[in-house]
């Protein structure tokens, strides 16, 4: 646990519990004091950010019991003495770290004139990264040695899916037994609660929020809770939460928020827009029609796995679920769409499906090192479960799981697998947040929100956008015609304009749309802009 370098002084009047008729308890909470943060040095070097840990109660029903420690960071404004406050930043998961990720992302990831303006704060959510985080092994060498005998792909035969659901079995054991105070207090919900204090910690009489992917859960939430407070918020790449949290639904989770059909469709863009660019512009166009030749990998490598070197001597075996997960999430960034090109044209010359020297002349670039850097983003797989599992409704009979999946394959191929199984790891938690929100979830905050869809998002369905913006009394709707999950993979400078704007002003038109930046074609230079890829538990 971080040193706390917070102490809680004042006291404020309790929160207005908002009307409810889904069993939700309204009895009044007694008030937590607002913290004072003690902001100092970042320990990874953050030279431009400050850095502070924070004592919160981790039952916000009982505010001054035990607490749970939340790593917070900020980058004050460039122009203080016209400051307006601060912009809080969720960046998705659940499970994402926001402390590292601004730092990574915080110096670029606004227009100037936000900057100048607004302090840009983060945090680690309660259960994530340098805050408590939800453990599912005593320590991480224990879990290490734990999940190295695990199955590591996803199971595509019945002796592979009942090994997989028994495996899903001893993990949510494990998170159950090493965590259960942490996984019981880490609902959306109490995040909100946490974010709340924080926003007031700051000095900031209302809230204002970017949250990306999930993060547009948390907005909903703490709308939910919290609608008098609410300044602004941008909600970028929404996902419906009554989809979310799925209350009575016996459907899989990924089948409700779309992801399998996201996935589906920008995959077909990739290789319809392959196939526009020819073969100067995408390698697999040089080998024939791109999406057969995607095809004929797809079903060959499934019988014939590919064993390809990735540096310093060593080898990465590309199986079909290794390359259907990674093509699903190179599909978040219009960056990511031709070096997928790139993967299919290796691997059809390594199948032997085409003209080997002609493929390899098509690709002559490809690096697999870019994969191999992405083995272990969080402490412990708790942290991309908790918040995940304390919101969400999922099938409560894991043995249901191989037939649902199959049919979601069966309409969506390869994707359905890809994200069917998502999910299965809550079922066997049963640890709950009583705290939880499950819903309604029409809002009644008076300010007026700016709602942003991505059109070929595979990750969050453009579908989502209206039905999400429709909750808010005033939503104001922005579509990127483009590729990517949310503004930070699109590449569309207009879309960062009408954010700036929208947060420095609290103004924006409704139905507007921007245009995003086209895959294989030379982008126009933007400062770097990148969302954490996705979680392999829970990745919005």
């Amino acid at each position: 646990m971080a040193t706390s370098l917070l102490l809680c002084t004042t006291a404020v009047p309790a929160a207005a519990q908002p009307a409810d008729t889904t069993g939700h308890a309204t009895t009044p909470r007694e008030a937590p004091g607002v913290p004072e943060i003690a902001w100092g040095t970042c320990d990874d070097g953050a030279a431009a950010f400050e850095c502070a840990s924070v004592e919160l109660p981790s039952d916000h029903d009982h505010p001054h019991g035990p607490t749970t420690t939340v790593a917070v960071t900020r980058l004050p404004a460039t122009d203080p003495a016209n400051r307006i406050g601060s912009v809080f930043v969720n960046f998705g998961g659940p499970g994402g770290e926001g402390v590292s990720t601004l730092h990574q992302l915080g110096q670029q990831l606004f227009e100037p004139s936000v900057r100048e303006r607004f302090d840009i704060v983060s945090f680690d959510p309660r259960a994530v990264g340098q805050s408590d985080p939800a453990t599912c092994y005593p320590d991480q060498e224990s879990e290490l040695e734990a999940t190295s005998r695990m199955l590591t792909e996803l199971p595509t035969n019945r002796r592979e899916e009942t090994r997989y659901i028994l495996e899903s079995a001893q993990l949510g054991l494990a998170c159950t037994t090493t965590s259960p105070d942490r996984f019981s207090t880490a609902s959306s919900a109490n995040v909100a609660r946490d974010m709340d204090l924080l926003r007031q910690a700051v000095g900031d009489d209302e809230l204002t929020y970017v949250g990306y992917s999930y993060g547009t859960i948390l907005g909903a939430t703490y709308g939910m809770l919290f609608p008098d407070s609410v300044r602004a918020m941008v909600l970028d790449g929404p996902l419906d939460p009554r989809e979310w949290s799925g209350v009575g639904s016996d459907e899989l989770v990924n089948e409700r928020l779309l992801q399998p059909r996201g996935g589906h469709e920008a995959f077909a863009e990739l290789w319809r827009l392959c196939e526009k660019a020819g073969p100067s512009g995408c390698s697999t166009a040089a080998l024939g029609d791109p999406a057969e030749i995607a095809e004929r990998v797809l079903t060959e490598i499934q019988e014939t796995p590919v064993e390809v070197p990735i540096g310093d001597g060593e080898t990465l075996t590309y199986t079909y679920t290794t390359l259907v997960l990674d093509t699903f999430f190179s599909l978040y960034g219009v960056a990511g769409y031709a070096p997928v090109a790139d993967t299919y044209t290796f691997l059809a010359a390594e199948l032997g499906l085409v003209n080997t020297a002609r493929s390899r002349t098509a690709a002559p670039d490809f690096d697999l090192s870019r994969f191999h850097r992405r083995v272990e983003d969080y402490p412990s797989i708790g942290t991309q479960l908790a918040t995940f599992c304390a919101d969400t409704e999922t099938p409560g009979n894991p043995w249901a799981y191989p037939r649902k999946v199959a049919e979601l394959n069966e309409q969506y191929p390869h994707f359905g697998l890809a994200r069917g199984w998502l999910g299965i790891n809550c079922v066997f938690i049963p640890v709950q947040d009583e705290d939880a929100w499950t819903g309604p979830w029409h809002q009644s905050a008076d300010a007026p929100v700016l709602v942003i869809g991505t059109r070929f998002d595979p990750a969050t369905h453009y579908d989502h956008t209206a039905p999400y913006a429709s909750l808010w009394p005033d939503a104001r709707t922005l579509t990127i015609e483009g590729y990517g999950h949310t503004s930070v993979n699109a590449g569309s400078p207009c879309a960062h304009a009408a954010i700036a704007d929208y947060l420095v002003n609290v103004t924006a038109a409704d139905g507007a749309t921007c245009e995003g930046a086209q895959p294989f074609e030379p982008a126009e230079p933007e400062p770097p802009r990148r969302e954490p890829q996705g979680l392999p538990f829970a990745g919005f």
